[in-house]
């Protein structure tokens, strides 16, 4: 496929970049409904599934693209993938959710994710910055990736109890896609995961190939196709979801969706990636981390005041990005 697409010519490999985001998008979708559906049939709590099957089934695509790069040692799409889409969830996606509409923002989310979010983040850039490999790079090893892969269960753990006390205490608990979880019989669940999984790995080489042959013929960097063509490519889902929430009004878990992702996507995604190759990090994806950092922080500082983000302060944030987008191509 990849020698295919670099004798391609540029309108078809767009193409092909589209069908891969397709794959990806369809596939996770097909993946988490599989799964999901032989989690009901074992009698698993839906409140589990969808803190699990169904939260982790929205970083799929990231993993698809981050782990193919991995594998080729196409290094900086694998972490700008990431990076990218954890600023693109936080800044435009929350800021054009809460512009439609303002958006409350959950204690939890304030006092625990958010924080948790930011401590990701210096994490991955402490741990890259303590490995420095050939010429002075950075480097996220095997033993880093495990790290991410500890924390990210501990996580899930955290999660999964704070969630089972809280509706053992009679509070009512809201998880994301928990109510829409379907049951399907054992063969099509079946054929969900096998499909949905297939799909993902076709979607993850053709988004890998097509970027990269893109890259080379606008003379972009790898690192800033996966800030911009891709990251925001495996995070249209979140983005549609989000706006069609923001005009029902029922975009009360929008913050704590979005931070959370952010937060499977350092901590899973980029954990699966380096567990099984070593990825490099550049200086510029250090810069970029720290944007991150500080992006959060005003996120916080915009949660914490009144527990809501407001329409100006949504405003705030997608101008935000689009300076950061400016800054990125420019530089």
């Amino acid at each position: 496929m990849e020698q295919f697409i670099q004798g391609a010519s540029m309108p078809l490999v767009v193409l092909l970049l589209i069908v891969g985001f397709v794959f990806l998008i369809k596939g996770a979708d097909f993946f988490v409904e599989g799964s999901s559906s032989i989690a009901k049939r074992l009698q698993v709590p839906s409140i589990i599934i969808g803190l699990t099957i169904v939260a982790m089934g929205t970083s799929l695509p990231e993993t698809a693209v981050s782990v193919t790069a991995s594998m080729v040692n196409n290094n900086a799409l694998a972490v700008s993938n990431v990076i990218g889409s954890n600023i693109f969830n936080l800044m435009f996606v929350i800021g054009v959710c809460s512009i439609l509409t303002p958006i409350a923002v959950q204690r939890d989310t304030i006092v625990r994710d958010i924080p948790l979010s930011v401590i990701c983040a210096l994490l991955l850039a402490g741990l890259g910055i303590l490995a420095v490999g050939d010429k002075g790079s950075y480097i996220l090893g095997h033993l880093d990736g495990v790290i991410f892969l500890v924390l990210f269960t501990g996580y899930i753990i955290l999660m999964i109890r704070s969630a089972l006390k809280a509706r053992a205490e009679g509070k009512e608990v809201a998880i994301e896609g928990e109510e829409d979880l379907k049951v399907l019989s054992y063969p099509k669940s079946i054929l969900c995961i096998v499909g949905g999984a297939i799909a993902i790995a076709i979607g993850g080489d053709l988004t890998v190939d097509t970027a990269s042959r893109i890259a080379v013929e606008l003379g972009m960097s790898q690192t800033l196709v996966g800030l911009t063509i891709v990251s925001i490519g495996t995070s249209l889902p979140e983005l549609v979801t989000s706006i069609v929430a923001a005009r029902k009004n029922e975009v009360d878990m929008a913050v704590g969706n979005a931070v959370g992702s952010n937060i499977f996507n350092i901590l899973m995604v980029l954990g699966i990636a380096s567990a099984i190759n070593p990825i490099g990090l550049l200086a510029e994806n250090l810069i970029d981390i720290m944007i991150l950092v500080g992006f959060s922080l005003l996120v916080w500082a915009f949660a914490a005041t009144k527990r809501k983000i407001t329409r100006k302060e949504g405003m705030a944030m997608v101008a935000l990005y689009l300076v950061y987008a400016i800054y990125i191509i420019l530089r």
